[in-house]
């Protein structure tokens, strides 16, 4: 018997036809066989996308996005305000596709479908801003400028390759900035040149090394980067080591909370999992168990390090 008996299954039609063609092959023989009733959904923009969710999302059972970041971004803001949320099943088809890395999802297609459709359904939180809803991070700063200088015929020739090269390049132009956030009530001031936000614990495809990032605990994880120097990547480096103190950390501070405000001198661009997207000063709070995502291996959601 079928686990599901309604789903619809969404891909992006502006990939190569040859790389949809090879990527259907591998996955929906797979998910189809758990699904009784499973729609097939090509979609060429964004309004295609918007259109499928707000049709289907409130009928189906499961909702497989085969994409990458930014599709999984724009299908989770259509369907995060429904009061009755399908289940979410995240096939990688971007470059870093790290949300579905969050979920323990094998990067090989036919891995991948056979490992979240025999998946535990897991129960995640996420992010709100005033106008916005995010899974894996909000950030300013660094984060943003990375995204801006990534040269895009670069990113379809080296892939996840290009996001090191952007971040290093935007390193060496880091502009630090005065902020103001208040956090559960407190309020932090300082000076910084990227402020993460956390729900999520992989950015480029990299695991960040803080332990106490879990999407499940109600609480966003605030990382304050006041320096781009060495200083900085030893510290980051030993964040998740039982013996390490944060607060005699130079240059990262990291605190946690479940709704927040951030202000800086002057106005910036926003990242949202990878997609720019609002802007500062904003608010964001955590939304407790929202989702229910579909883990695609044995080890979704932990957050411990490898050792």
């Amino acid at each position: 018997m079928p686990r599901y008996q309604s789903g619809v299954f969404l891909y992006n039609g502006n990939k190569g036809e040859n790389e949809i063609g090879t990527a259907l092959g591998q996955t929906l023989p797979i998910i189809s066989e758990e699904v009784k009733e499973l729609k097939v959904i090509q979609t060429s923009s964004l309004e295609d996308l918007r259109e499928v969710c707000r049709s289907y999302g409130p009928e189906v059972e499961v909702f497989f996005i085969y994409g990458g970041d930014g599709t999984v971004h724009e299908v989770i803001n259509c369907l995060a305000p429904l009061e009755q949320r399908p289940v979410i099943g995240v096939l990688p088809g971007g470059t870093c596709n790290d949300f579905s890395r969050v979920m323990d999802t094998p990067q090989r297609l036919e891995q991948a479908a056979r490992g979240i459709i025999e998946g535990e359904e897991l129960t995640v939180d996420v992010g709100k801003t005033e106008n916005d809803y995010f899974l894996n991070f909000w950030g300013i700063g660094l984060v943003t400028q990375t995204s801006f200088n990534i040269d895009e015929n670069q990113k379809n020739r080296l892939g996840v390759l290009s996001y090191f090269i952007s971040a290093l390049k935007t390193m060496n132009q880091a502009d630090s900035f005065d902020y103001k956030i208040k956090i559960d009530g407190e309020m932090i001031e300082g000076e910084a040149v990227m402020i993460l936000v956390m729900n999520g614990q992989f950015i480029g495809t990299r695991r960040l090394p803080v332990p106490s990032i879990d999407m499940q605990d109600g609480l966003f994880d605030v990382l304050i980067v006041k320096n781009s120097n060495l200083t900085l990547f030893r510290e980051l480096m030993t964040m998740g080591r039982p013996q390490t103190d944060p607060s005699e950390f130079q240059e990262l501070y990291h605190i946690q909370g479940e709704k927040l405000k951030v202000d800086v001198q002057y106005t910036q661009e926003v990242d949202m999992d990878g997609e720019i997207k609002g802007e500062t000063p904003e608010s964001m709070q955590v939304l407790p168990n929202h989702f229910t995502v579909l883990g695609g291996g044995p080890h979704a959601l932990k957050t411990m390090l490898n050792p």
